[in-house]
């Protein structure tokens, strides 16, 4: 049985326990002011309402809704969790560590967008202004709110530039990583991104393009009614593919592809690749956007060729960059081989709730040390990227691009 809270705070009314069913789709999506794909009702809905977040696979909605008079005002993604997988921020350390001296680490509050290392508001509001005069109380009602679930502890991943910088000013642990996105300097064409390059790194990465070329790969980008029932079946065998070969089982069911193709359908698309001797595709990947970011999520294939998740997964993404004018390329997380292929070092964040007040000290500590750690690699890997030396600047010119992000 869902478990619901209602705090009072001034004039407005704060729910918690909430699906995202339970929220009207126009109202929350009048919120999401960026139009990031991941945080929109109908992305949401499409992982509720196919059964690939639930109770049952450990992800149980709770959301959390801000009213005043009866509108929403505010809102947040909200889950209470029974393991941490498809995070992205890893915490099973915390977890063993609670269990080695007996205690319970899980369930645990989160939020976050399922399976996807985005960062995107979490505080959705549409009035700036209301923004920090709800933040603390909105704080207070999820500490409360662990209680009465008995969560030991509230973690908020991958928050943008704007709410980590109101969260900053909270008593929530400050916690950083690196993610790795190619940026559009007003680029042209590709050509046009490797004379930005050194000339050894430039043929690096034109060998790959033509040894893509030269296997007679054919990629073809579909969208709305181009993507059938058939292609999406397709495909999903690739995304599952993906997971296979590592002994695993995707996250997400089949159910949640149809229902993003129907209430995304202006933003998702497919690139899916075959060669020119067979009709059949041979592999595949999705990708979201919004009005400035492209986003690369899944890819799978029916087996290993050479070069070929590069000029899929990245290559495809940067020219669909140039062509469609998108400042930002966000292929996911991790990866280190993004660097030598354009892809700059940014600065990610998390915060969290500890209830615990030992643990909460010996977590801030820990934080503390790994960020001087996250900046001194961030700086390290930025001198790794492909780009000339006049470009590079020994390395200063990327200091804004990792502050803003």
């Amino acid at each position: 049985m869902r478990t619901t809270a209602v705090f009072p705070v001034s004039d407005f009314e704060i729910q918690l326990g909430l699906a995202i069913n339970d929220f009207d789709a126009s109202a929350w999506n009048a919120l999401v002011v960026d139009q990031s794909p991941f945080i929109q009702h109908g992305f949401l809905r499409a992982l509720e309402q196919s059964g690939s977040v639930a109770a049952e696979t450990g992800w149980e909605p709770c959301h959390l809704g801000v009213f005043r008079q009866g509108e929403l005002v505010a809102a947040m993604p909200l889950y209470l969790k029974h393991h941490s997988y498809g995070e992205y921020v890893f915490d099973w350390g915390w977890a063993d560590a609670y269990r080695r001296h007996g205690l319970q680490y899980y369930p645990k509050l989160l939020t976050a967008i399922p399976f996807t290392p985005s960062q995107s508001a979490r505080l959705l509001i549409a009035d700036p202004r209301l923004l920090a005069d709800l933040l603390q109380p909105v704080v207070e009602a999820v500490k409360r709110f662990a209680e009465k679930v008995g969560a030991s502890s509230w973690h908020l991943l991958f928050p943008d530039q704007a709410s980590s910088a109101l969260l900053d000013h909270t008593t929530l642990i400050r916690r950083e990583a690196c993610q790795f996105h190619w940026y559009n300097n007003a680029y042209e064409t590709f050509d046009d991104f490797l004379n930005r390059c050194s000339s050894r790194k430039r043929k690096t990465l034109k060998k790959e393009r033509s040894d893509i070329a030269r296997q007679g790969f054919m990629f073809e980008r579909l969208t709305g009614e181009q993507l059938t029932t058939e292609i999406w079946d397709q495909f999903y065998v690739f995304y599952q593919n993906t997971y296979q070969v590592r002994g695993q089982h995707g996250y997400l069911t089949r159910e949640f592809f149809n229902g993003i193709h129907q209430l995304l359908a202006d933003q998702v698309f497919l690139i899916m690749v075959r060669q020119e001797t067979q009709p059949r595709y041979v592999a595949g990947a999705m990708f979201l956007k919004d009005k400035n970011t492209l986003y690369g999520r899944y890819w799978g294939c029916e087996q290993d060729y050479q070069n070929l998740h590069f000029e899929t997964c990245y290559y495809q993404g940067i020219d669909i960059c140039i062509a469609d004018g998108l400042g930002r390329f966000d292929a996911g997380a991790q990866g280190e081989h993004k660097l030598r292929r354009g892809f700059e070092p940014v600065t990610t964040r998390s915060y969290h709730w500890i209830k615990h007040p030992q643990f909460s000290d010996a977590i801030r500590d820990f934080c503390l040390e790994e960020r001087q750690h996250n900046k001194a690699y961030i700086t390290a890997a930025a001198a790794r990227l492909p780009f000339k030396n006049s470009d590079l600047d020994n390395g200063q010119a990327f200091s804004a691009t990792i502050e803003d992000n």
